[in-house]
């Protein structure tokens, strides 16, 4: 993309990593998917059709970015995946999908309009007992704060029946908040990446991440538990967290979460239990 500072790419053969990985679904709406231009992201989605991992918030019109990934699950009910971008993430507003053109599935803002507006968009694709999970790309790579803008808007969603606010963006684990009942992730972290090696921002520890393993009571998509299981990246692989930093993770969580009213239980295998108020 013309004028863009970073450009990722990688090769369609090796989406089976992804397949290797059982990854059903994609989030697509993000500040990276157009790097390489209009080309690049129709290779993107011919690439996930062909090797049939659904996706979400990105498509070559507005339709097809808005549409969610849709997800079997063992009872009745489907989990349906709507993936959001954010300019705050970096997103170039010209991304944005039209009703004719290729490109993100773009949020204007965090207002309450907004947020009225995509939860009628998903409610549209919802049948009964049917679970939403909004996946939102926005903030900064790096930095705990967390924006009052994006707390009302995840808070809305919530309201409006969203069960599990998903957020990305920033390189590291941000804090957890459970309202309502309901799961709110501000920012997940990385999970596997090649920032190895980029100095400037050790004090974040972005080689470390989660497993998020979380259990919804499916009759409400109220959070019943959360196991957190704590990785490190090395050399383009993951492994286990050491208990020394699993328990940064946990003590860091812990800090982060006060004001939420959450708190990490460090366990003997050094997963994390979340607990909330």
């Amino acid at each position: 993309w013309p004028g863009k500072g970073i450009h990722y790419r990688m090769h369609p053969q090796n989406v089976g990593c992804l397949s290797a990985g059982r990854i059903s679904a994609c989030a697509l709406a993000n500040n990276h998917v157009l790097d390489w231009g209009y080309d690049g992201l129709s290779e993107t989605l011919q690439t996930l059709n062909a090797a049939g991992i659904a996706y979400s918030g990105a498509g070559n019109d507005a339709d097809e970015a808005m549409q969610p990934a849709v997800l079997a699950t063992a009872g009745r009910n489907r989990v349906l995946l709507f993936s959001f971008g954010s300019t705050t993430s970096g997103i170039p507003h010209e991304w944005k999908t039209t009703g004719v053109s290729p490109g993100v599935n773009l949020l204007d803002d965090l207002s309450e309009a907004t947020a009225a507006r995509v939860c009628d968009q998903m409610r549209a694709h919802q049948q009964p007992d049917d679970l939403i999970i909004a996946s939102i790309h926005w903030g900064g790579n790096w930095g705990y704060e967390i924006p009052p803008e994006q707390i009302t808007f995840a808070h809305r969603l919530i309201d409006e029946g969203v069960a599990i606010v998903h957020g990305h963006s920033s390189h590291h684990v941000k804090a957890i908040e459970v309202f309502r009942g309901r799961l709110i992730l501000y920012g997940c972290g990385d999970f596997i990446t090649d920032y190895e090696g980029i100095s400037g921002y050790e004090m974040f520890r972005a080689d470390l991440a989660l497993m998020y393993l979380v259990e919804l009571d499916p009759s409400n998509g109220k959070l019943i538990s959360a196991r957190l299981v704590p990785m490190q990246m090395r050399r383009f692989r993951l492994e286990r967290a050491s208990a020394a930093d699993a328990k940064w993770l946990c003590n860091l969580l812990n800090e982060l979460g006060k004001r939420f009213g959450t708190t990490l239980r460090l366990e003997e295998d050094n997963s994390l239990t979340l607990e909330w108020l």
